[in-house]
């Protein structure tokens, strides 16, 4: 007996771990560089970045072509407090919605297959949480949806063990103008000095990707900056879609089965997936040896791992819908490139869509060269992926690693040189390395069409550069016949002067056999030696 109260008690005094769970928001504030908040310079960057980003999901995706509005104030030097403010003229929030969307991590409308900016339900909540940490203030938001004859205002924070949020203000007045969108404002702790140069390269890059977006932006010091509508064209609508066989897993599988009504196999098949009709369906269950009149609400956990499998190995459905996408798409990069960066060249390539993991996804490249982009030792890389400049972590991107194993010089490109390379990924489900969402993961499928549309793009840049090789070589040999022409028809001019040939006859001749030997268009010729003029020593 006194064994074992002897072990009895040497157990009590055994060191013991304790055990707690944790709310989402109570992680990402405990886990704030997860989301992008690292410290005060990468947090205001951040922080403008996921308020902007959600302005613009607000209206392009919706067709409503954007109209942003932001300003960044110092409201105290001393504490380093700065309060962001953001406007759009987007669809605005239904306001029952508003405590939830901007106090409960991960509620959100996004949660859909079809592209978005953001995907998390995590960005503007992010920004909260850090409020809190660092000026204790809370985010107010003005809404007023489409048609709305009421504008609606709210003041809240969250309640980080709940996630959960507390509405400590809230009102509604008369909307006469008609306005609709939303306005957010909040104040975190922020090093605008280090900040500067990242934030005024996110909104240049904003709008390359967005033309058809009208930009205002005023910061700390007073400074105003205006990107103007240059597109009257907004990129296609996402439409959502219903999931892909190839793109579900067990645990999507039993979710889809739970929130089913359909009485057989079959019919789940053909009212679940995308792409699969009656014949396909058929075909596939008598593949996995599954009864079509089987309840799927009777199939057990292995069964549904069975399928799982038996659906990535099928190869006759249908590759996933690119309705979902919503790709820049030609005129758009092309657009952005020459208004903001001025080049002498430019062009863009989308390509068809592909599939990665069951999720289609949409590369593209565009090339700026020349004009006013300044020659470097490398191109200037400006990444993007579902519309989102991506400023940090260049190094640990696909893109990095696809354009510094590029061989430009088989395109003629050598450097230091003028060029830009803008390269965009369209996806229900970019590759992000980090919730940050600033790199994207060398996925084999996009790695290879990244390197084929650079490659495509590559082609008519070296087609621009050989023309332009071409027309410099012609324009020297014109000069140089231009140089010697004027002597040479008055001498010709001299010794056919009983033949009645007049001098400018002779040179009209000379210039004609001259375009010849070129083998130069008129239009051509004219353009090249427009402007010249040769001075002939006598």
């Amino acid at each position: 007996m006194a064994r074992q109260r002897a072990q009895r008690a040497k157990a009590a005094e055994a060191p013991r771990e304790t055990f707690k769970s944790m709310s989402p928001s109570e992680f990402f504030y405990h886990y704030k560089e997860i989301a992008g908040f690292d410290n005060p310079t990468k947090a205001l960057y951040q922080a403008v970045r996921e308020l902007v980003e959600n302005a613009l999901d607000a209206t392009d995706v919706h067709g409503i072509f954007p109209d942003i509005f932001v300003s960044i104030e110092a409201v105290d030097r001393e504490e380093s407090f700065y309060r962001i403010t953001v406007e759009d003229n987007g669809i605005g929030i239904p306001p029952n919605n508003v405590p939830s969307a901007f106090g409960r991590v991960f509620f959100s409308s996004k949660y859909k297959l079809r592209q978005a900016r953001g995907r998390f339900g995590l960005g503007a909540k992010a920004v909260i949480i850090y409020a809190q940490a660092t000026t204790g203030r809370p985010i107010e938001v003005y809404t007023a949806p489409i048609g709305s004859r009421r504008v609606y205002y709210f003041k809240l924070k969250i309640d980080i063990q709940r996630n959960e949020p507390l509405v400590l203000a809230r009102g509604e007045f008369e909307n006469p103008s008609g306005w609709h969108g939303t306005r957010v404002s909040i104040t975190i702790k922020g090093d605008w000095s280090r900040a500067r140069h990242r934030i005024y390269t996110y909104f240049q890059r904003t709008a390359i990707a967005a033309p058809y977006a009208n930009i205002v932006f005023v910061d700390p010091d007073g400074n105003v900056v205006v990107y103007r509508r240059t597109l009257n064209k907004l990129p296609p609508k996402p439409r959502e879609v219903k999931p892909h066989p190839h793109g579900v897993d067990a645990e999507m599988l039993k979710q889809l089965i739970s929130r089913s009504n359909a009485k057989t196999m079959l019919e789940f098949m053909v009212e679940t997936f995308q792409g699969v009709g009656k014949k396909t369906a058929e075909a596939f269950l008598e593949y996995a040896g599954i009864p079509k009149d089987l309840d799927p609400h009777r199939l057990s956990e292995r069964d549904i791992v069975r399928l799982v499998s038996k659906m990535r190995e099928f190869r006759k459905f249908r590759p996933p819908s690119a309705d979902a996408l919503s790709p820049l798409g030609p005129e758009v990069i092309e657009t952005g490139l020459r208004s903001i960066l001025k080049p002498e060249f430019v062009v863009a390539v989308t390509r068809r869509p592909k599939v990665y993991e069951g999720h289609p996804f949409i590369v593209e490249v565009g090339i700026a060269y020349g004009g006013e982009i300044p020659p470097q030792e490398e191109p200037m890389l400006l990444r993007y992926a579902n519309k989102i400049p991506l400023l940090y972590d260049e190094r640990a991107d696909v893109a990095w690693k696809v354009l510094h194993s590029f061989d430009w010089k088989t395109y003629m490109v050598t450097f230091p040189a003028p060029i830009a390379v803008l390269t965009h990924i369209a996806s229900t489900k970019v590759p992000y390395k980090a919730a940050g969402k600033e790199s994207v993961a060398e996925a084999p499928e996009i790695e290879q069409e990244l390197r084929n549309a650079l490659r495509e793009a590559a082609r008519k840049l070296r087609e621009y550069l050989l023309k332009k090789k071409r027309e410099e070589e012609a324009k020297r040999r014109i000069v140089t016949f231009m140089k010697y022409t004027p002597e040479v028809a008055k001498s010709l001019a001299v010794i056919l002067k009983s033949y009645g040939v007049k001098e400018s006859d002779i040179r009209e001749m000379l210039l004609t056999a001259m375009k010849k030997r070129l083998g130069l268009p008129e239009e051509e010729f004219a353009k090249l030696v427009e402007g010249l003029e040769v001075s002939v020593e006598e």
